[in-house]
């Protein structure tokens, strides 16, 4: 019962689900690197976040990133992720996988 009231509360107060990925979008390719948007489910609430993958020499080299900004529907934040990642991309150039690191965050 007590779980019960709970599970009810935490409905209210936006907890449930708190910092829950939430479902993925198809990947998209930007130059020779995969973007997958993957935001961050806080509340009702969206935060941006996702991930780069590049293939080099045969291994896959992953940055993952998350940023402050949130948004109130999926759609926006998956949009926006993959703006980001885009972003990322250019700015960065080469020097993003440069390091050796097989994955880190960006």
């Amino acid at each position: 019962m007590a779980s019960f009231l709970s599970g009810i509360l935490s409905l209210f107060s936006g907890s449930a689900k708190a910092d829950a990925p939430a479902v993925t979008a198809e990947p998209q390719v930007h130059g020779d690197c995969v973007i997958h948007a993957s935001p961050i489910r806080e509340g009702s609430q969206f935060r941006l976040a996702g991930r780069i993958e590049k293939d080099v020499g045969g291994e896959v080299f992953v940055r993952n990133f998350i940023r402050a900004d949130v948004f109130t529907s999926m759609e926006e934040a998956v949009d926006c992720t993959f703006r980001k990642a885009r972003q990322i991309i250019d700015q960065n150039g080469p020097s993003l996988f440069s390091d050796g690191e097989k994955s880190r965050n960006a």
